[in-house]
């Protein structure tokens, strides 16, 4: 873990790296600022294939909320993108920052999904704009 990081984002990231851990079928985390920047990754997963997924999990997010607004249907609460081996979830969590998860293809779609609600509950709020700025900081090349 980078000792550069308070207290409160190694904390922020050992949730995000628990969360991969004990879910089941979850295989990798990333927590993506509003503008696309990679703020916190699960452990073991690989920095540049949690940069790509960070760019992925913000480009989504954008036209699902554009989707919503176009046509009046409030916020996007969650995205499930459903792929032959696998699924990506993708869930808002603060100020346009997104927690994205891939799982394997046997993962329980519904309990994913509820305990990604947990985290996002639960963690949401220590995501202040002075612990970004830190993720930032640390996370960029």
């Amino acid at each position: 873990m980078d000792n550069r990081l308070s207290e409160s984002a190694r904390n922020f990231t050992w949730l995000i790296s628990n969360f991969v851990s004990e879910v089941p079928g979850v295989e990798h985390a990333v927590v993506v600022s509003s503008d696309g920047l990679l703020l916190a990754a699960s452990r073991d997963f690989p920095e540049q294939y949690a940069e790509q997924l960070a760019a992925i999990a913000s480009g989504l997010q954008s036209l699902a909320d554009g989707t919503a607004r176009m046509f009046a249907k409030g916020d996007t609460e969650q995205l499930i993108l459903r792929m032959q081996h696998g699924y990506l979830f993708v869930m808002s969590i603060s100020d346009g920052s997104s927690l994205a998860v891939l799982t394997s293809g046997d993962a329980d779609m519904k309990i994913v999904a509820y305990k990604m609600t947990l985290l996002v509950e639960s963690a949401g709020h220590a995501l202040t704009p002075q612990l970004r700025n830190q993720l930032r900081e640390v996370m960029a090349p």
